[in-house]
């Protein structure tokens, strides 16, 4: 009884002991750095203790719950080979019930409606005919040969990695999103197309 009495006493003291070695530290005592959060001087200093640590994903991987990874990276200042090889990409949402294409009209009109419009008419409150804090027209979407004409997959890059003035809308929305609404974008460029048809079909008839 008294050695145990003893051993329990010495057990739960405040001795302080001196710790064993550790085989592998780095995964023992992690290092307390936010991913994405580290800026290149800090990169810089780590590498000059020998800690290779780029907080950034290995290039390749997907992020867990991923639906439609998008395989083509972003063009480096000056090359557009990635933007052009984009064309060939269909958009692998092929129709939206009732439900999914409100919700894609909804995730337009919160996230590019300021710029493109509402209306899919490059008038939105940022422009506002002009008078809009942004001085240059946003791109007609539906109205304009240009962008009726620019393939899914190519549009897909420009909101993934951002074009001319817009920024990417890769952090506002993952890649399901992103298709929903360029589904949506395609889709009123189509009954834009077939509203002016009829128009012209009425017109010569007259």
């Amino acid at each position: 009884m008294i050695v145990i009495a003893v051993v329990i006493i010495v057990s739960c003291s405040d001795v302080q002991r001196k710790p064993s070695r550790v085989y592998m530290p780095d995964m023992a005592y992690s290092r307390a750095y936010e991913t994405y959060s580290v800026t290149e001087e800090v990169k810089d200093s780590l590498k000059k203790h020998g800690i290779n640590f780029s907080n950034l994903p290995v290039p390749g991987t997907i992020k867990r719950g991923e639906m439609f990874p998008f395989a083509l990276l972003k063009d480096k200042d000056g090359d557009s080979t990635n933007y052009v090889a984009s064309k060939q990409i269909p958009n692998p949402i092929a129709s939206l019930d009732s439900v999914q294409s409100v919700e894609s009209e909804r995730l337009y009109l919160v996230n590019c409606g300021i710029c493109h419009g509402p209306k899919l008419d490059g008038n939105g409150p940022l422009y506002k005919g002009g008078e809009g804090p942004f001085p240059a027209k946003p791109a007609t979407l539906v109205g304009d040969a240009k962008y009726e004409a620019m393939p899914a997959g190519q549009m897909f890059y420009s909101v993934t990695y951002g074009k001319n003035k817009m920024g990417s809308y890769a952090s506002q929305l993952d890649t399901r999103q992103r298709w929903m609404v360029i589904h949506y974008i395609k889709s009123k460029q189509m009954a834009g197309k077939a509203g002016s048809s009829n128009s012209a079909d009425s017109t010569a008839k007259k």
